[in-house]
């Protein structure tokens, strides 16, 4: 890894998520060639998880499965000349460096490990009460360290996800973060990160026309990038795996969490604005073109706490008269919420969602789902008072009473916050494989912040052809990949031909988005306009309260957002239908 060269640099991915296919490792390591493999296992709800492991067990801290994976492929890696980095370290990476040390040793495999530590500045302090871990977004250049110093395996905490890639192609093609020079090539491997940091969602996996387009996607391969020293990359996957790799796949795994035309990072700004894709093959898309400024000078700190308890009960309302069982059995839980001894929860919410259908031929087609949410910092105002109400009321209520599950007691819930730290505040350190320690600098050169202005719309369709319109819904022609940040949505679409490209443009302003998802009226929301890949991005605001941890809403990470507003039918020129 230490000796730059101009052969492309083969990087895989085994995991977008902890808890992601468990004999995927073994599957890229036997599927074909590959210089390096990733894998991501930390999402901001996976911190607060991995928090309260540590918590019970300060050994702890880090994603387990990663080390059970490494059982049988630890020696398959080191055969086949195939280095790990992975950012399963979490909370403990120096704990998992020792562990893969441990079972190294064990099975007899001479791994070189190494670790990057420093992210954790929780004993900083100033994070404002009960937060549980504060951990830094550190860059690639701490496993480039540990790559050029020989590692075969790299463990890292909270890097940012695509921090994986770079680190290692920085150390193959001897990059420099502060080298403008280097600026752009950096960028195009944050992006090809981007790409791979989730995994099969590159290759099929949740793809919004994987049924129109008659994809495969039982069991989508993982992705990898064949990226090359000037930065540009291939997406593609091993030969003989499931799913598919096309400018739509692609394109979707791009829009996915962005906020923006520019993607900041520690190590590089990554322009989305000016990514360009082209189908080269067969499950083959080539990136080219991305543009880097420097990174801004401070780094995302993710913070977590627990947020106090919530409890949550579900009344099934079947056949005639839904409202008005509804407004009953309301009525009723809310006296008895008012009159509970120890006091009204802090937060109550009421959500109907009308899955009842008329002349339903099947009884749950009939049904409509009524849903109470609580949530206080004292438990027992969430458990026996609002369970106990709930069962009391069975007799009692509207005709057909039931539940979609026993009430429980009222269970912890998270809260993900970010806040941001001068990147020279935080202790970025690699630990080589010989123990040394080596300090890695903040980047000299810095460039805050500033919003992307509006690029100039295409020309819109001509007035004849947006006359003759007929409702259908907008996924017709639009794909739409949502995810979370914090307590925001984001919400990327994109069109699949320049002509709908020209309508989408112009229709989906803030004010129809608002229209079609009313739950997003009275919220901030920012749009975004990425002409190079025809899409849109918007970012809504409070959507998701206190994050995805709190589970605010029927869809806490906001994974369906987009599914939903495919849905939603509105007038559309017939000519592009």
């Amino acid at each position: 890894m230490n000796t730059p060269g101009d052969e492309a640099l083969r990087i895989g991915n085994a995991s977008g998520f902890y808890g992601d296919r468990f004999d995927a490792v073994r599957e890229m390591l036997t599927g074909g060639e590959l210089d390096v493999l990733t894998g991501d296992y930390l999402a901001e709800l996976t911190l607060l998880i991995l928090g309260r492991d540590r918590s019970k067990d300060p050994g702890l801290g880090y994603a387990r499965t990663f080390l059970r994976q490494l059982e049988d492929t630890l020696g398959l890696a080191l055969e086949r000349g195939v280095t790990l980095v992975t950012n399963a370290g979490g909370l403990n990476p120096a704990g998992l460096a020792d562990a893969v040390r441990e079972l190294a040793g064990r099975l007899g495999v001479p791994a070189k490990v190494a670790h990057v530590e420093g992210d954790d500045v929780l004993a900083r302090g100033g994070w404002g009460e009960g937060v549980l871990t504060a951990n830094a977004y550190l860059g690639g250049a701490g496993i480039t360290a540990c790559l050029n110093a020989g590692a075969d395996v790299v463990v890292t905490g909270r890097v940012t996800d695509a921090a994986l890639v770079t680190g290692a192609a920085a150390a193959r093609f001897g990059w420099d973060a502060d080298d403008p020079r280097d600026r752009d090539a950096l960028a195009g491997a944050v992006v090809a990160g981007h790409v791979l940091e989730c995994g099969t969602q590159a290759t099929g996996g949740n793809y919004a026309f994987f049924a129109s387009e008659r994809l495969d996607v039982r069991r989508p391969g993982f992705p990898l990038a064949e990226l090359h020293r000037d930065g540009s990359a291939v997406i593609t996957k091993h030969p003989g795996t499931g799913g598919a790799v096309t400018v739509g796949t692609v394109t979707a795994q791009l829009l996915y969490e962005t906020t923006g035309a520019r993607y900041a990072g520690p190590d590089v700004t990554a322009r989305l604005d000016t990514v360009r894709l082209r189908q080269e093959g067969p499950d083959r898309v080539r990136i080219t073109g991305v543009r880097g400024e420097a990174p801004p000078p401070a780094l995302k700190v993710g913070l977590t706490r627990l947020g106090g308890f919530r409890n949550e009960v579900v009344f099934v309302l079947t056949g005639l008269d839904i409202e008005a069982k509804a407004a009953l059995v309301r009525e009723q839980m809310e006296a008895r919420l008012d009159a509970a001894p120890g006091g009204r929860p802090r937060e109550v919410h009421w959500t109907t969602a009308r899955t009842d259908r008329v002349d339903a031929p099947v009884q749950e087609e009939a049904a409509a789902l009524l849903r109470l949410v609580v949530r206080d910092g004292d438990q027992d105002r969430v458990g026996r008072a609002v369970s106990g109400a709930a069962v009391e009321l069975a007799l009692g209520s509207y005709p057909g009473f039931h539940l979609t599950a026993p009430p429980g007691k009222g269970t912890p819930y998270g809260v993900f916050e970010a806040a941001h730290l001068d990147a020279a505040e935080v202790p970025h350190t690699a630990v080589l494989p010989d123990g040394r320690r080596i300090a890695v600098p903040p980047p000299k050169r810095t460039r805050p912040l500033a919003p992307v202005g509006d690029p100039p719309l295409p020309e819109p369709l001509p007035e004849a052809v947006l006359r003759a319109t007929r409702r259908a819904p907008l996924g017709t022609l639009a794909g739409a990949r949502s995810g979370d940040k914090g307590g925001s949505a984001t919400l990327g679409l994109w069109a699949r031909s320049e002509e709908a490209w020209r309508w989408l443009a112009h229709t989906l302003t803030v004010d129809t988005l608002r229209e079609l998802l009313p739950e997003t009226g009275p919220l901030p929301v920012t749009r975004h306009v990425l002409p190079g890949l025809r899409a849109l991005t918007f970012v809504v605001d409070r959507i998701l309260g206190e994050g995805a941890a709190s589970q605010s809403r029927f869809d806490p990470q906001a994974k369906a957002l987009g599914e939903w507003l495919r849905s939603r039918h509105l007038p559309i020129p017939e000519e592009l239908l």
